[in-house]
């Protein structure tokens, strides 16, 4: 598949003339863009795994995260053992509709999202969100991650059941007070949200586009740590979104 991305959709992924420069470089050495070069490398943070959890159930349950660009939030939870699906798409707003020129410029309210269907039996919501604060988002910064700044690209959790808010406001309050990172969390629980699919253009990015110069620089580290940190829930073929 091909994606097509129109230039003034993305400017705020554009990789720098130095980066631009690394990775000719790479190809032209023959080195391969599949892994992100050392110099890349992720900045996952070792956090214990939340003392309240879901219990294992039979069924499928659904999580919403947002952690910025949902690119390389979907990519790392398609790598995750026990999840069925992870569509990228946005949650959060008031408006009616969510499509990605509307979320974009951050007036909608909405966030980048991803909506993760997934086996309880074989993965918890409590370890999702376990993987999610450890190498998916940095829980620290106010509505940007990374180069990404907005409130489209803040880091919250949109439970879907009561069980969910409970877990994950309890597994904040946990990892504050442990000060398992630089400073304090400021991932928003939120209300319960609609969650609208993003266009077909935006699924299945990383795996899709391994090479693009924002995916190597921001997204391929995390993956790359997912499967450093969490060996056990690494799954090497991802499940994607559109065939």
């Amino acid at each position: 598949m091909t994606t097509n991305l129109k230039e003034e959709q993305i400017p705020r992924r554009r990789a720098g003339s130095s980066f631009v420069a690394l990775i000719v470089a790479a190809v032209i050495g023959g080195a391969s863009l599949l892994s992100p070069p050392a110099s890349l490398a992720g900045e996952g943070v070792v956090i214990p795994a939340p003392t309240l959890d879901e219990t294992a159930k039979s069924g499928t349950e659904t999580a919403i995260l947002a952690g910025g660009c949902f690119w390389g939030v979907q990519g790392v939870f398609q790598h995750v053992d026990g999840v069925i699906s992870a569509t990228s798409g946005y949650a959060g707003g008031s408006a009616a509709n969510a499509t990605y020129d509307m979320v974009s410029n951050g007036s909608t309210g909405h966030a980048e999202a991803v909506q993760i269907v997934y086996d309880p039996m074989k993965v918890t919501y409590g370890h999702l969100l376990q993987i999610f604060f450890s190498v998916v988002t940095d829980p620290t910064t106010l509505n940007y991650q990374g180069p990404d700044h907005g409130t489209q690209y803040r880091s919250a959790i949109f439970p879907t059941n009561g069980e969910q808010a409970k877990i994950a406001k309890a597994y904040i309050a946990e990892l504050d007070a442990a000060h398992a990172f630089g400073g304090p969390i400021v991932t928003a629980v939120e209300a319960p949200a609609k969650f609208y699919r993003a266009e077909d253009h935006h699924q299945d990015f990383l795996a899709l586009n391994p090479t693009y110069p924002y995916i190597v620089r921001n997204d391929l580290p995390k993956v790359a740590d997912l499967k450093a940190m969490f060996p056990e829930d690494y799954h090497a073929k991802p499940v994607l979104v559109m065939n």
